[in-house]
């Protein structure tokens, strides 16, 4: 077998990922087949690239020696087909906004800002559950930037060299469940509420799992957990078998019911990454629009900025103007720095303010 690019794109996505499913899964392959194509990789080369061990893969010291060569190489072909591409895109009179988002209410209304504002611009979507899968496809040159969510407590691994604004400091994460659940009378439930509940989270968004187990052993309770997508979570909610985390600005249905939790104990960070905050420029205003639209339309969400800001406590960048902080510490590997652009913190009715809408109402 003759090495080729995407092998060596195979090498880093293990190596990045620290998992054979992981990386199957940012690769689009079947984890079996990617399997065996590592095993054809390491016959080709001669020797172990990764071992494997309970705690995930880790590089071999060859696979090491492969992995520092076989990087420049990848970037530097996902270079030239970026910079490629733009050039057609621009002789052609337009260009193609290669946007990438985990999953959030604002993104309609982003596109379509973006469609009007931005002129000769046509944005396409990747959605990811993974928000580290997608900051790794801006930092190779596959999207131009990306929306995504940190769990508190599970920092990101923020590719060197990206450029992150963040849009919220810290949304908190709500309970769905059933309307005629005894703690929906509440306007926020508290965790002892739902000691006798099932819960089910979806397992493959980067750091969510881990972070509701913490939250429920801090509270003393430990309740059957289950798997499974969101999809599926709010259906079976909806009948009484489970409760699941959901964000603020979901949309309320009649057969299920959108609290806080008392003392918001899981919280998120929203995030637009991308290469150069030039091209941060070009989509941040609109998405902070979009996102403040869907908040203000979620009955629940809207009462808790509401409660929030009366109580002085409701926090998140929004105005225009930002400044440069140093974040490597916080969501980059030890000992390596990389710039983040940071919205000013401003309260929410100053946030509102700054873009052109109105106040909530008291």
């Amino acid at each position: 077998m003759e090495l080729e690019v995407r092998h060596l794109r195979v090498l880093c996505a293990i190596a990045d990922t620290g998992s054979l499913h992981r990386a199957a899964r940012e690769l689009g392959m079947a984890q079996p087949s990617l399997s065996t194509q590592l095993r054809r990789i390491e016959q080709a080369l001669g020797g172990q690239l990764f071992v494997r061990a309970r705690t995930g893969c880790r590089a071999t010291p060859l696979g090491c020696a492969v992995l520092s060569r076989a990087r420049p190489l990848v970037a530097e072909l996902a270079a030239l087909v970026t910079d490629t591409r733009a050039a057609a895109a621009r002789a052609a009179g337009g260009r193609r906004l290669r946007l990438g988002a985990t999953a959030s209410r604002a993104i309609p209304g982003w596109l379509r800002r973006l469609r009007t504002r931005v002129p000769r611009t046509e944005p396409t979507l990747q959605m990811d559950v993974s928000a580290n899968s997608l900051l790794r496809m801006v930092a190779s040159g596959r999207l131009d930037m990306a929306f995504v969510h940190e769990v508190e407590g599970s920092p990101l691994r923020i590719p060197a060299g990206l450029c992150v604004r963040v849009l919220v400091e810290r949304e908190p994460q709500f309970v769905t469940l059933a309307s005629d659940h005894p703690a929906a009378a509440r306007s926020e439930v508290r965790l002892i509420d739902l000691a006798g509940d099932r819960w089910m989270v979806d397992s493959t968004v980067d750091g969510e799992w881990d972070a509701l187990c913490r939250v429920l052993r801090a509270a003393g309770l430990e309740p059957d957990m289950l798997h499974g997508d969101y999809l599926t979570a709010y259906s079976l909610a909806a009948t009484g078998e489970v409760v699941t985390v959901s964000q603020p600005t979901a949309h309320p249905r009649s057969d299920l019911a959108i609290r806080p939790l008392r003392g918001d104990p899981i919280g998120v960070r929203l995030l637009l990454a991308a290469r150069t905050e030039a091209e941060l420029d070009c989509a941040y205003a609109e998405l902070a629009d979009a996102y403040w639209e869907v908040a203000r339309a979620a009955p629940a969400y809207r009462a808790w900025l509401e409660r929030s800001e009366a109580s002085g406590a409701a926090r998140a960048p929004g105005a225009p103007g930002t400044q440069t902080a140093r974040e490597g510490a916080r969501s980059g590997p030890p000992g390596r720095e990389r710039p983040v652009t940071v919205g000013a913190p401003v309260s929410v009715v100053d946030a509102a303010r700054a873009t052109g809408r109105r106040e909530p109402s008291r």
